[in-house]
């Protein structure tokens, strides 16, 4: 379904933020500067997408979702997650209102997964 994807912004994008290929921003969703979202790729309403993030091809984020410091690509996340772990996320399918959460910042390594709905995570 992706591929069929036609652009389309209706959310905010700050100045020096990159947006490649095709993508669709909902309405209420703030891209926030020094962050690369390259389509295919859907982020829902009202969704926040903070500095240095890095959303990936093939990937669809749910509402009300906040993502921070991370890199993800590949991947299916659902609405009401929350994701700030300085890692690299690929392959992988996040169920409703999850939390993944990082302290340590060790060298970068990609993590595949597969969370229920209110699961948290802590690397």
């Amino acid at each position: 379904m992706l591929q069929d994807l036609e652009t389309n912004i209706e959310g905010t994008i700050e100045e020096s933020a990159i947006i490649n290929g095709k993508v669709s921003i909902g309405k209420g969703t703030i891209i926030h500067s020094r962050t690369t979202i390259r389509g295919p790729a859907i982020i829902g309403d009202h969704c926040t997408i903070d500095p240095h993030t890095y959303i990936g091809p093939y990937t669809s984020i749910g509402d009300n979702t906040i993502i921070r410091n991370t890199e993800i690509e590949n991947s299916i996340i659902m609405e009401d997650t929350h994701i700030d772990c300085g890692r690299r996320i690929t392959n992988s399918l996040i169920g409703r209102n999850v939390k993944i959460l990082g302290h340590e910042q060790n060298i970068p390594k990609g993590h595949r997964l597969i969370l229920g709905d209110m699961a948290t995570v802590t690397f």
